[in-house]
């Protein structure tokens, strides 16, 4: 199948749904991208800063990129002009940075808290209380440049359905506590990103609003 109609598949499984397609482009050639964006895809998730600040030049500037990989203090400032959503954020300290550098580009700039949700030790975010704390800690009030948007999570990787489906299901969960607390007033809960190529069609079930998909768009590496 080519990219036009794997995404057209997908596309046809959002239907529907309050779930939008979120393209995984790491390590794709800029050809393949375009591919994407004729074929109407206008959000894109990369997994590294330099990759994506060499890309977004190259192509439509009405493409959202979305930072879906793990992010260092010392990179937010190459991608703060431009970035549309950060889902990888995993520290007050992080977030501190984004805010300075979107102050500094006269933006506001969206992110999702990442929860860690998996049974694996390789994957990065906070746990649940840690998630609370730092929702409820006075310094997320004095960031003026920062929105957080929701959670972040993947699951583990296995081949194990009822796993996958449980470690979403308490994602989505904690996601809809949080919607029902008093939040700070640059936080809201409307975006849930969970579900990748192997696992997105158990995440649309258990109330994803963006999946992230790479290789069943553009095939495996």
């Amino acid at each position: 199948m080519s990219i036009h109609e794997n995404i057209a598949a997908i596309e046809k499984q959002l239907q529907h749904t309050h779930c939008q397609l979120i393209a995984v482009t790491k390590t794709k050639p800029v050809e393949m991208l375009k591919e994407a964006y004729d074929a109407g895809c206008k959000q894109f998730g990369e997994n590294k800063v330099q990759e994506m600040q060499e890309k977004q030049p190259l192509l439509p500037s009405d493409i959202q990129w979305h930072l879906i990989g793990h992010l260092q203090t010392n990179k937010v400032k190459y991608i703060a002009p431009f970035v549309a959503l950060i889902h990888s954020v995993d520290s007050l300290k992080l977030l501190e940075e984004i805010d300075k550098q979107a102050a500094k580009n006269n933006r506001t700039i969206k992110c999702l808290l990442q929860l860690f949700i998996a049974q694996e030790e390789t994957k990065f975010g906070l746990s649940f209380e840690e998630a609370e704390e730092l929702i409820s800690s006075a310094a997320i009030e004095n960031l003026k440049h920062i929105q957080i948007v929701g959670l972040m999570g993947m699951a583990t990787f296995t081949e194990d359905q009822n796993q996958i489906r449980n470690e979403f299901r308490s994602l989505k969960q904690f996601f809809e506590k949080l919607k029902n607390t008093s939040l700070p007033s640059n936080v809201q809960m409307q975006e849930l990103s969970m579900g990748m190529s192997g696992d997105y069609e158990i995440a649309i079930e258990e109330g994803s609003t963006l999946i992230r998909v790479g290789s069943a768009i553009f095939g495996s590496r």
